[in-house]
């Protein structure tokens, strides 16, 4: 995993699981790009499939344009090993995650034409582990 994937320093090492099902309010529009990949449902997004669909979009755009990545993984994920018995207190942590929500933009692309993009976001798309939609920038009135 890169080590850019991983928060520098956090105040505590573990957190409560906490589950919040409701819609994003922000980070849900293109902002940076001119073409974004949308979440449709909330999950826990793990930083190896963040930097899977990182790896896609190069490889389909061969250093072509220019991708923003718009989820950070900063939610520490533990996970006790198989077979343990209860108890023994919270295990380590397993995996960092990004709490996306349903509507947050994952990824945008910018500087390539709109079938590029779409190819590239349709390979991304089946590597993350919720159903995302290509979406366009919305221009100001």
């Amino acid at each position: 995993m890169p080590p850019y994937k991983i928060p520098k320093r956090v105040k505590y090492r573990k957190e409560f699981r906490r589950v919040r099902d409701r819609k994003a309010t922000k980070g849900n529009y293109v902002a940076f790009g001119d073409f974004g990949l949308q979440a449709l449902e909330g999950c826990w997004l793990k930083s190896n499939q963040i930097e899977a669909g990182r790896v896609a979009i190069q490889r389909v755009l061969n250093r072509e344009g220019k991708v923003f990545i718009r989820v950070f993984p900063d939610k520490p994920v533990a996970k006790k090993p198989l077979e343990t018995r209860m108890g023994k207190g919270k295990a380590d942590v397993d995996y960092w995650a990004a709490r996306v929500r349903a509507g947050t933009m994952l990824y945008e692309l910018a500087g390539v034409s709109e079938s590029r993009a779409r190819e590239a976001f349709a390979r991304v798309a089946m590597k993350m582990p919720v159903r995302c939609r290509f979406v366009g920038r919305r221009m100001s009135a």
